[in-house]
């Protein structure tokens, strides 16, 4: 069973930046493909940005050139990086492991992000 664990949330003025992490047990972190996702109150979940085991990257409209998503192999660990926040920003944010060889996916708890002045 994989653990994913996020950790860099909190609360940042408008303009702010955050660097969330999330952090995978097991040794075969390097063949999945990590999303992080977003869910704000009233909203379905909404996917914000993905990186895929050969590093390509894909990311929502709303924060292209705001947001950038990376990975650490070594680390077992995915990031994003949020800059130029925005109240609408506002969200807990979820990560997500997909495995493609077991076809498994794996989700953390979450962590808030509140954007507010």
């Amino acid at each position: 069973q994989v653990q994913l664990v996020e950790s860099g949330g909190g609360l940042v003025q408008p303009g702010g930046s955050l660097r969330l992490s999330c952090e995978a047990s097991g040794s075969i972190f390097s063949i999945y493909n990590m999303f992080w996702y977003r869910q704000s109150p009233g909203n379905e979940r909404e996917l914000v940005a993905v990186i895929d085991s050969s590093g390509s990257i894909n990311y929502v409209d709303s924060v292209k050139g705001r947001f950038t998503i990376s990975r650490d192999n070594a680390k077992n660990t995915v990031y994003l990086q949020m800059n130029s926040l925005k109240p609408e920003d506002t969200a807990v944010y979820y990560c997500n492991a997909v495995d493609p060889l077991r076809l498994k996916d794996y989700w953390g708890k979450g962590t808030l992000v509140t954007v507010s002045s």
